[in-house]
C-alpha cells in the first residue's frame, strides 16, 4: 500500500472508521504450514483488549485461537506496539487536539490516539494468556518518537523499515499467516506490506478482531484482497 493509498484509505473510512462489514469469507482447501511458513501475531497486548487504553471489542477472544494455531507452526513471530511517552501519535502531545482527530505530519495524515502502549507499561505488555513457547522474535514498532507505525514491516512514513522482511527472507520464510489486532488496521496494513515484500500472505480471519466502524473492515478487506492477501479461517489450517 503506497503512502497515497494509505491516506486515501484514511479519508475514505473516516477517522473513527480507521479503528474495523466484511465480505463473505473465501473458501480454501486445508493449508499445512511448513518450514518456510511463519505465524505472525500482531499486537495482542493489554492495550487492545477489554480494560486497555484502546480496546478492540472481544480482542481477548483471539488468544485461545492463536495459542492453538501456534502448534502447527515451526516459526512464530510476535509484534508489540511500543510507544515512547509523549509520542507524536498521541492526542495529548498536540495542544487542543482530542483522540481520534487528525493532524498533518511530514509523512501525511496522522490519526491522534489516546496515550497507549507506552514502553514498559502494563498496558503495553502481551496478554497474560498468550502462550507461544515457539515464538522466536518479538518485534517492537512505533518506538520512534516522531513516526507512528501500524504495519509490522514499514513505519507510517513509508520509508523506515522495521527489518522484519529481511529477517524472514534471511531465514528462507516465504509464506506468512497473520493473526491479531486489529483486523482493519495493524493486521491489514501488515498484510498488504507483506505482499509488497513478496510474501504469500494469509489472514486467519477468526484469529483477528476488528473495530469495524464506518465501513472500515470492508474497506480493509478490499485493500487486502486487491493486494493478493488470502482470507482463511483457523479451521483451514491443517494441524496434523
Amino acid at each position: 500500500m503506497s503512502d497515497m493509498q494509505r491516506r486515501d484509505f484514511i479519508r475514505h473510512v473516516g477517522v473513527a472508521g480507521l479503528l474495523g462489514v466484511g465480505a463473505a469469507p473465501f473458501a480454501f482447501a486445508a493449508v499445512k504450514p511448513d518450514a518456510k511458513s511463519a505465524l505472525l501475531v500482531i499486537d495482542v497486548q493489554n492495550c487492545f483488549v477489554t480494560g486497555g487504553t484502546l480496546p478492540v471489542k472481544e480482542g481477548e477472544a483471539v488468544v485461545p485461537i492463536i495459542n492453538k494455531l501456534s502448534n502447527a507452526f515451526e516459526n512464530v513471530v510476535v509484534t508489540q506496539d511500543w510507544h515512547t511517552a509523549g509520542h507524536v501519535s498521541f492526542a495529548s502531545a498536540h495542544g487542543g487536539k482530542k483522540p481520534f482527530e487528525t493532524t498533518q505530519l511530514g509523512y501525511g495524515t496522522q490519526v491522534l490516539w489516546p496515550d497507549h502502549c507506552v514502553q514498559g507499561s502494563a498496558d503495553a505488555a502481551l496478554h497474560k494468556d498468550l502462550a507461544l513457547p515457539k515464538a522466536q522474535l518479538i518485534i517492537r514498532k512505533g518506538y520512534h518518537q516522531g513516526t507512528d507505525s501500524y504495519s509490522a514491516f514499514m513505519e507510517a512514513d513509508g520509508k523506515t523499515a522495521t527489518g522484519l522482511s529481511g529477517y524472514f527472507k534471511e531465514r528462507g520464510i516465504d509464506t506468512l499467516f497473520l493473526t491479531g489486532l486489529a483486523t482493519d488496521f495493524c493486521v491489514a496494513w501488515s498484510a498488504v506490506d507483506a505482499r509488497k515484500f513478496g510474501f504469500t500472505t494469509y489472514v486467519i480471519e477468526d484469529a483477528t478482531r476488528a473495530i469495524d466502524l464506518n465501513g472500515s473492515l470492508a474497506a480493509a478487506w478490499k485493500q487486502m484482497t486487491d493486494a493478493g492477501v488470502k482470507r482463511i479461517q483457523s479451521a483451514d489450517i491443517q494441524t496434523a
